[in-house]
């Protein structure tokens, strides 16, 4: 499929569905007069404290968790001159979404920036980029482990649209243990608009399906790839398949969408190194 010119996609500021200074508490988080957004997991907070583009206001710890805790969160509390406040078990669930499994530890940050599209996409000359477009994945356990393989894997960035897709959470954030600190998340309006801007970046848009015409590889003459993946169920929008230039496959067949994704990334870096 040929190419073709697209305006630059519109993108919008990520969305948070914690309490906001404009948004009402969502009724899944029991209290909550907080500005920002509640992080929590021992991988997901280290990353968050670690992460400069965050602005930190509560940092909260059980006394179980104070003990066994990795040293580099009490590093970087001191290094931003947070100090920790203890809270039992039950005092940071109270906090926190109802069934969220913390560990102990939690949070409470701004939520992230929405990047520049063509900045963070833009592959280096003779690199072999990746990035990944997500067709309205709409579960957030599966949308952050889709993140933690991309970081894996190194990844430039994850798109997906603005709406029909998970917004920043907590739950996000743990299934990405840490990686949505380090892979840029770019929220677009219109996705076939996006996917005529990385073809026009130089990527091939290679869409995933069990319609596949063929296996999932990485041929010399792709040095970027943008791997398409959609919803669990439905598969790829038509109008997503169209601004494709191939639809391909995995080995194995029926496979949840997060472990699809980390699937076809494994095959693209093995195909790549065997080039």
């Amino acid at each position: 499929m040929a190419h073709r010119k697209g305006r630059k996609p519109q993108i919008l500021p990520q969305k948070s569905n914690e309490a906001g200074p404009n948004r009402r508490p969502s009724g899944r988080t029991r209290r909550s007069k907080a500005s920002g957004l509640w992080i929590y997991g021992v991988h997901a907070v280290t990353a968050v404290m670690r992460n400069p583009a965050r602005t930190i206001e509560r940092l909260v710890v059980s006394p179980e968790a104070a003990r066994r805790l990795d040293a580099e969160i009490d590093t970087a509390a001191a290094e931003r001159n947070i100090k920790p406040e203890a809270l039992n078990q039950r005092g940071i669930q109270a906090e926190l979404p109802a069934g969220a499994v913390h560990q102990g530890v939690a949070v409470l940050t701004s939520p992230l920036a929405n990047p520049d599209f063509e900045q963070v996409c833009t592959p280096t000359p003779g690199d072999r980029a990746t990035v990944l477009v997500l067709d309205q994945i709409t579960d957030p356990r599966n949308f952050g482990a889709i993140l933690r393989s991309a970081g894996a894997f190194g990844a430039l960035a994850v798109v997906a649209t603005d709406r029909h897709a998970p917004p920043e959470s907590g739950a996000l954030a743990k299934a990405a243990s840490g990686a949505l600190e380090t892979v840029p998340v770019v929220r677009v309006t219109n996705l076939a608009r996006a996917l005529d801007t990385l073809a026009d970046l130089g990527y091939w848009r290679t869409g995933l399906a069990a319609e596949g015409t063929q296996p999932l590889i990485a041929r010399p003459d792709r040095s970027a790839i943008a791997l398409v993946l959609g919803a669990e169920g439905s598969g790829l929008r038509r109008l997503t398949t169209e601004h494709c230039d191939s639809l391909e496959k995995i080995p194995a067949g029926g496979l949840n969408v997060s472990v699809a994704a980390a699937v076809a990334l494994y095959e693209l870096t093995r195909a790549t190194h065997q080039t």
